[in-house]
């Protein structure tokens, strides 16, 4: 295929340059041997392009899934056995959960294949292809093109390549945009529908620490639980079927167990989520001062909220589980994340190089102003972005207005829709305690009332006194009630009283304000700032050519980046060494704290010091970090060595290089990962599933 002009510009860019400081970037793996392969051979990788991206032959990106929507996952077997991060799989083990069968509290583990779980919903993703198709999606747009027709063609261009992409086969498809739709590539998938559990250690383990070690260092989580992906007997994609085979991949890794010293390269594989390393310094700005703060004191109340009832109540503990680890964990990395970017000082960095930027463009006429011009969007656009934050993190973080939204916003009740509101409703009051809603409602309303403009709320709504209106009077908060209501035969009388609901009520005027005074501005804004950067990015491109070069930022999509297993010094006269073991898990162990309750066997065999095989220097290694770029999405992925051999499940990053979405620094921006040993140990020695190893292939 013909490359596009951008395409070729960018790969003569990538091969002219100088590498990035340190192990900075997110690389498309069928780009790697235009523009990386030179440098992570240097860096000590010792495979060729093709071992890590091939269409023609089975490589390394066949034994990589996207796990679910959000995370990766990777085949350690020829029969299908995947292995993820814990919190990958939190959501599944709890479902499966119950006081009589508490998996988060005791573990899970499948003695023969007939006592894996399923799990409906949720799917793996194999990248099949990736190309760019940049020529293909911007046919027929000119440099003049207005841009609401330059939009219609686009979409239009990608509707084409993704039918033809996917006639004939199985497989689905999506393009996306890279570097603000200066290039778009075509990513292909074979996707999977049934997953079955197969182990998942104790949350004393999966989540030992829980929120005081979440995003540090050292860490001492065995993060992990393990899959198996099935398949109809032809090998390919099935719904569940008791019927189904153990899916044979193309390639599964080889697991290290030769173990990893200080400086050794390595190398992250899987799908990183979203970062925005070109960010204007008014986005960042408002991200550090006013976006990240506001954000992190609502949440603060609801885990705080949260954390009280859980502790006092076994049940509530595990119906919340999921709930609280999903809010704490963008809490906690907000915090970080704001003091990395204040400790760099990211903001004036930026105004810097715009303002060197607008020094250059003065006499081109296509980029000239455009920093200028972003800096205007955004001040335009930050009263919009604060009004919704608020309502994402305060009034649809009140689960009954959400909840009888399913409801306001069905669009019909033929007995279709009335059974998925069934479904949804057995599902929410499961998980569902009206007093810890009631009391989050209180002071998020309260907090709400003191921050948000009034141009910007209801002008029907009192948030004083809506807590006490709604709770005491919706139907939405008993779940008998509920069930009556779906059990009419009379639709129109189901439509009245749901209409009448005052949880509905509140939930159709607080999103009625959000649609008509806050999305729509926010959306056209956000919309001209994207077609600004655009121009910007190309402007960034021509200018520091030679100086610089540019990786895409990570849009969920199949990434390599690699770097060096490294300590760091977090503070003055304080050094972290890259490796934890089993000794300080023993040191945190806490029987009166639920996230620090060590599991008895784990105990039994650390007095024993009967680690068998998995012994190294008289411990069991558990974690180590390293220089390796990552985000969200990234959790799950492989860790490799410079073989191509797993050692390590990537789950986190140090606290103090959260910010590394806006800016990575070589000094503190480190991957957390879990040393596939320790898996592998646990699984023998403490989950008695030992089996499971025989079904892997092992490098000594």
């Amino acid at each position: 295929m013909r490359k596009s002009t951008f395409f070729a510009f960018t790969l003569s860019l990538l091969s002219a340059l100088p590498s990035l400081r340190a192990d900075e970037g997110m690389w498309l793996p069928s780009l790697i041997e235009q523009g990386r392969i030179g440098d992570m051979r240097a860096k000590g990788f010792r495979l060729t392009a093709q071992d890590l991206y091939s269409v023609n032959q089975a490589s390394l990106k066949d034994a990589i899934v996207r796990f679910g929507s959000g995370c990766t996952g990777e085949l350690i077997s020829d029969q299908g056995l995947l292995i993820t991060n814990h919190h990958c799989g939190y959501g599944q083990i709890q479902q499966h959960s119950s006081v009589e069968h508490d998996y988060l509290t005791d573990g899970f583990a499948a003695m023969n294949r007939s006592e894996e779980l399923a799990n409906p919903g949720l799917v793996v993703s194999f990248l099949v292809e990736m190309k760019d198709v940049t020529d293909q999606i911007l046919r027929g747009v000119k440099a003049g093109t207005d841009e609401t027709e330059r939009t219609k063609i686009i979409d239009k261009n990608k509707k084409t390549v993704v039918r033809k992409a996917t006639a004939g086969n199985h497989y689905k498809a999506s393009v996306e945009a890279l570097y603000y739709g200066n290039q778009y590539f075509l990513f292909v998938y074979e996707v999977f529908e049934d997953v079955r559990l197969v182990f998942a250690p104790p949350s004393s383990v999966g989540k030992f620490g829980g929120d005081t070690d979440n995003w540090m260092w050292p860490r001492h989580t065995g993060d992990f639980s393990i899959f198996r992906v099935y398949a109809g007997k032809d090998n390919k994609p099935a719904p569940y079927s008791p019927d189904n085979v153990p899916y044979v991949p193309k390639k599964s890794f080889t697991i290290s167990l030769k173990g990893i010293e200080e400086g050794d390269f390595t190398f992250v594989y899987g799908f990183p989520g979203r970062t925005y390393q070109y960010l204007h310094s008014e986005a960042v700005r408002y991200i550090q001062e006013k976006g990240d703060p506001h954000k992190v004191n609502l949440r603060t109340i609801r885990l705080g909220i949260m954390n009280r009832a859980m502790a006092a109540d076994p049940a509530v503990r595990i119906q919340y589980a999921a709930k609280n680890a999903s809010v704490s964990n963008a809490w906690k990395k907000w915090q970080g994340e704001m003091k990395g970017l204040e400790r760099l000082g990211t903001v004036g960095k930026k105004q810097a190089f715009e303002k060197r930027f607008e020094a250059w463009a003065a006499d081109k006429p296509e980029y000239a102003g455009t920093t200028e011009q972003l800096a205007a969007l955004y001040d335009s656009l930050e009263p919009y972005a604060f009004a919704r934050d608020y309502h994402t993190e305060a009034i649809m973080a009140i689960e009954l207005l959400k909840f009888a939204g399913t409801f306001a916003d069905a669009e019909n009740l033929k007995p279709e829709t009335l059974a998925r509101l069934r479904k949804s409703a057995t599902g929410f009051f499961k998980d569902y305690v009206p007093a810890i809603d009631r009391e989050t409602a209180d002071t998020l309303l309260a907090e709400y009332a003191r921050n948000v403009p009034a141009s910007f709320r209801p002008e029907t709504i009192d948030p004083a006194a809506l807590a006490d209106a709604v709770f005491g009077s919706s139907l939405f908060t008993d779940s008998l009630q509920v069930g009556q209501l779906l059990a009419s035969a009379d639709t129109a009388a189901i439509r009245r009283k749901i209409d009448d609901d005052s949880a509905v009520r509140a939930y159709k005027a607080f999103t009625g304000t959000y649609k008509t005074r806050i999305e729509p501005e926010y959306a056209a804004l956000n919309e001209r700032i994207d077609r600004k950067y655009r121009t910007y990015m190309r402007g960034m491109m021509e200018m520091r050519r030679g100086e610089h070069d540019f990786y895409p930022d990570a849009n969920s999509t199949l990434r390599i980046a690699y770097g060096k297993v490294d300590g760091y010094r977090p503070m003055d006269a304080v050094y972290y060494e890259p490796v934890a073991t089993l000794e300080g898990v023993m040191q945190k162990d806490n029987p009166d704290i639920y996230d620090y309750d060590v599991p008895a066997r784990l105990r039994q065999i650390y007095e024993t010091k009967d680690y068998g095989r998995w012994a190294v220097d008289g411990t069991v290694p558990v974690t180590f970090i390293a220089t390796n770029h990552t985000t969200g999405g990234n959790s799950g992925s492989p860790v490799l060595n410079a073989d191509g051999q797993l050692i390590g499940v990537n789950f986190d990053r140090c606290w103090e290089g959260t910010m590394s979405d806006l800016e990575y620094d070589p000094t503190v921006c480190r991957n957390i990962a879990l040393d596939i040993r320790y898996a592998l140990f646990l699984i023998d020695k403490v989950g008695g599933a030992g089996y499971l190893l025989d079904e892997m292939k092992f490098a000594e």
